[in-house]
C-alpha cells in the first residue's frame, strides 16, 4: 500500500518472528536483535578470506572489527566466538538490522563452511543457531499513533547510511552518534599520519594513504572532509532535531589499528582505562589529530550549515580536563555558547557523577554512557565473557549513581540523557529511567518504537496516584 512520508512518521512498523519448527540446537549466545534468519554457513578466520563469502550467507567468525562492515552488510545473519552486548560485531549489527547471536564461544569450531543453520533472535535474550533450514513466520505490523510522551525517546546511530535508513522513525533527534564509525570504516587512516605523513614508516601504509589522498593537497584535509560529510549526513537526517556527536573514542589498540596507527600508538595493557577519551584530545601525542576533528565538526556546522551537530566529550575524568578540552575547542572555532554551539559531556565515570554540579558549570548537558559507568561502578570488565552475568545495569548501585546524577544535574539545570544499551534490552529499566525523571533516552534503532510504548506505560503508571488521590 503507498504510504506518505507523514503515514510512516506517525505509524512505524514493526516485524515479529516466530519459529514454526524447532531442530537440535546447535550454539548459544547473546541475541541481538529480535528477527530470524537462515542460510548457508561461511567460516571466516580472517578478511582475507572474504572471497568465499557468498551474500546472503551466514557470517560466521571469531570476533569483528571495522573491516568486517562490508561482508557484515551482506550477510543474513553474524555468529562470533567472542563479544558482548557492547561489542562492535553487536552494535554494528543491530544499525544493520541484521540478527546476530554473539559470544558463542565455538561457532567456529563447530560450525563448517556450507552448513545450512537457522540463526534466531526471536526468542528473548538468548540467542540460538539451529540445525538446518527452518520454518518460520514473519508477522509485519503497523502501528497507529504513538503515544506522547514527556521523555523524549532519541536514537543511537553511527553509519551515515544508517540515518537514511532510520530517519523516518519519530524520534526528537539522535542521542549518540558515533565518530569512530566514519574513521575506521570511510577514512580508515590514523589521523596522525596524515598529520605526520613525512614521519611514516610504514611502506605499505604510505602506499594506500598516497592512493587514498591522491586527489587532496594536503593530506589532512582528506580526514577533515570525510569527516565533516559524515557527520553532516547524519545531522542532515534529523534537522533541525539535536544530533549529539561524541568526539573520538576509540581505544589505542583501535586506533593502531587505523592504516598507519600502530608508530603513533602506545602499548597498553588495559586501554579500556588508558589513554581514551579527553585524556588524548589536548596531549601532544595526539593535540594535531583533535585538531582535525574540530576542523570537520566546525566544517558540517558552519560551511555546510547543519548547526543542530551538538558535541559531547567522551571519558572525561576531571573538570581540568574539560577545561582543557574545552579551550583547545574553543582555539579551532568551537566555543561553546558561540552561535548557540553546546558541548555535552559523557557521564561513564563515577567521577562525573560526585563532581555533577561542577561539571555543569562547564557544560551545556550530560548523557549517561551506561556500559563504562556499570564497568566502573561494579568493576566489572565490560568485555568479559567470564564476568557477563555480573555485568548489569539494573545493579542498585549503578541505579542509585543514575538517579544521584539527575538530581544533581537538575539542580543546576541541566539535562540528564542515557545513550546506553539498557533501556533497549530491558523494558523495566527505561520505566526506572522515567521515574527518576530522564529527560531523554536514546535507543537502538530497531528498538524505538518498543521503548516508546514503555515510556508512555511508565508515565501513565507514575501518574495514577496523583490522578486517584485529586
Amino acid at each position: 500500500r503507498p504510504e506518505t512520508v507523514e503515514s510512516r512518521k506517525k505509524a512505524g512498523k514493526l516485524s515479529y518472528f516466530s519459529l514454526r519448527e524447532r531442530s537440535p540446537v546447535l550454539l548459544e549466545g547473546s541475541a541481538i536483535g529480535s528477527a530470524i534468519a537462515a542460510g548457508k554457513v561461511f567460516v571466516l578466520k580472517s578478511m582475507d578470506e572474504h572471497e568465499k563469502f557468498e551474500d546472503g550467507g551466514i557470517l560466521v567468525t571469531t570476533m569483528t572489527d571495522p573491516d568486517w562492515v562490508p561482508l557484515m552488510k551482506q550477510a543474513a545473519a553474524i555468529i562470533t566466538d567472542h563479544g558482548g552486548r557492547t561489542s562492535h560485531a553487536a552494535i554494528v549489527s543491530r544499525e544493520l538490522g541484521v540478527p546476530a547471536v554473539i559470544g558463542t564461544e565455538t561457532a567456529t569450531s563447530t560450525l563448517h563452511d556450507g552448513q545450512e543453520v537457522t540463526v534466531s533472535c526471536a526468542e528473548g535474550e538468548t540467542g540460538r543457531v539451529y540445525e538446518g533450514q527452518l520454518a518460520y513466520d514473519e508477522t509485519t505490523v503497523t502501528r497507529g499513533d504513538l503515544p506522547q510522551t514527556r521523555t523524549k525517546v532519541l536514537m543511537n546511530l553511527a553509519s551515515p547510511e544508517a540515518a537514511f535508513r532510520w530517519w523516518h522513525l519519530p524520534v526528537g533527534g539522535i542521542g549518540l552518534a558515533r565518530m569512530e564509525f566514519i574513521i575506521g570504516n570511510v577514512i580508515k587512516v590514523h589521523p596522525l599520519a596524515l598529520t605526520r605523513f613525512d614521519q611514516l614508516k610504514d611502506p605499505d601504509a604510505r602506499k594506500q594513504i598516497e592512493k587514498l589522498t591522491e586527489l587532496y593537497e594536503h593530506k589532512d584535509d582528506y580526514f577533515v572532509e570525510h569527516l565533516a560529510r559524515g557527520i553532516a549526513k547524519i545531522a542532515a537526517s534529523q534537522w533541525p532535531k539535536p544530533v549529539i556527536v561524541r568526539l573520538s573514542d576509540f581505544k589505542t589498540n583501535e586506533y593502531a589499528g587505523l592504516l598507519g596507527g600502530r608508530q603513533f600508538e602506545p602499548h597498553e595493557e588495559n586501554p579500556m582505562l588508558g589513554f581514551r577519551g579527553a585524556s588524548r584530545y589536548y596531549s601532544d601525542r595526539y593535540r594535531d589529530g583533535f585538531a582535525l576533528e574540530c576542523r570537520a565538526i566546525a566544517k558540517a556546522r558552519d560551511e555546510i550549515g547543519l548547526q543542530n551537530v551538538v558535541v559531547m566529550v567522551p571519558f572525561c575524568r576531571t573538570t581540568a580536563e574539560a577545561d582543557r578540552v574545552l579551550k583547545i575547542m574553543g582555539e579551532h572555532g568551537l566555543a561553546r555558547g558561540v552561535g548557540a554551539f553546546k558541548v555535552y559531556v559523557m557521564a561513564e565515570i563515577p567521577s562525573n557523577v560526585v563532581q555533577a554540579e561542577a561539571f555543569a558549570e562547564r557544560f551545556d548537558g550530560f548523557s549517561i554512557g551506561s556500559n563504562d559507568l556499570t564497568q566502573l561502578v561494579l568493576g566489572v570488565d565490560r568485555d568479559s565473557a567470564e564476568l557477563a552475568p555480573l555485568f548489569d545495569e539494573r545493579d542498585e548501585a549503578v541505579m542509585e549513581m543514575i538517579r544521584e546524577l539527575i538530581v544533581r544535574a537538575h539542580r543546576r539545570h541541566r539535562p540528564v540523557g542515557i545513550c546506553g544499551q539498557a533501556p533497549s534490552d530491558h523494558p523495566e529499566f527505561a520505566e526506572f529511567l522515567v521515574k527518576a525523571g530522564i529527560d531523554t533516552i536514546s535507543v537502538n534503532p530497531d528498538s524505538v518504537l518498543d521503548v516508546i510504548e514503555h515510556v508512555a506505560k511508565a508515565e501513565r503508571d507514575q501518574h495514577r496516584p496523583q490522578e486517584k488521590a485529586a
